[in-house]
């Protein structure tokens, strides 16, 4: 009798060590690509779970150090406008569109992660992509058991890997904002560029 006590309480430990194993799958390898993800979601989920106390203001305030430490914005936009028209700028209008692109990047995620209905972030994987760069899957799982797929592709510019491009649902993001800021400013300028990014601000600003 003693043996078979022996016996269940070594198979219900095994039990309990796989249990514990499988709840922190979705946990990332510390300075890892898919930690750089991780903190991103997990502050975008605290921002939404705080929508109550925290207006665009507070959520501003939240995650601009959080986009800051994980988007690389400065690539980003020489990405979207390319090798030629980026240096068809002088180094004030460089300064002024990373910094208005950064403002509305941090803009963006405040006006639309503002309200928490048991919405969940799901890591699928993570691989390897040609150039150095990491592609890391996930999922956002809505309340009502929707789902958006979130795909993120980062590189590692010094020490630690940051964000320079998402795809929703298979869309690219920088695709959509290269077709369009490309346009702009080679039909209407640079100032008509900045201007419609400042316009933008501006919307997510007045999105309560």
């Amino acid at each position: 009798m003693q043996r078979i006590l022996i016996l269940v309480s070594i198979l219900m430990m095994s039990l309990a060590i796989s249990l514990v194993s499988a709840a922190n799958t979705d946990e990332p390898e510390p300075g890892s690509a898919h930690a750089v993800v991780h903190d991103l979601q997990q502050s975008l989920l605290q921002v939404m779970r705080e929508g109550e106390q925290l207006d665009y203001s507070g959520r501003l305030a939240s995650l601009t150090p959080v986009v800051d430490r994980t988007h690389d914005i400065e690539m980003i936009i020489k990405t979207i406008l390319g090798a030629t028209l980026w240096h068809e700028l002088d180094q004030v209008q460089q300064d002024l569109i990373i910094e208005t692109f950064r403002q509305l990047s941090i803009a963006t995620y405040a006006g639309q992660f503002k309200q928490y209905s048991e919405e969940q972030f799901k890591f699928l994987e993570q691989r390897d992509l040609p150039r150095h760069q990491k592609l890391v899957r996930s999922q956002l799982i809505k309340g009502d058991g929707g789902i958006v797929n979130f795909d993120y592709v980062l590189h590692q510019p010094a020490e630690h890997w940051m964000i320079i491009n998402i795809l929703f649902d298979g869309v690219s993001d920088l695709a959509i904002k290269r077709s369009e800021y490309r346009s702009i400013i080679q039909r209407e300028g640079f100032q008509s560029l900045i201007g419609m990014l400042k316009e933008k601000i501006s919307e997510a600003e007045h999105t309560e």
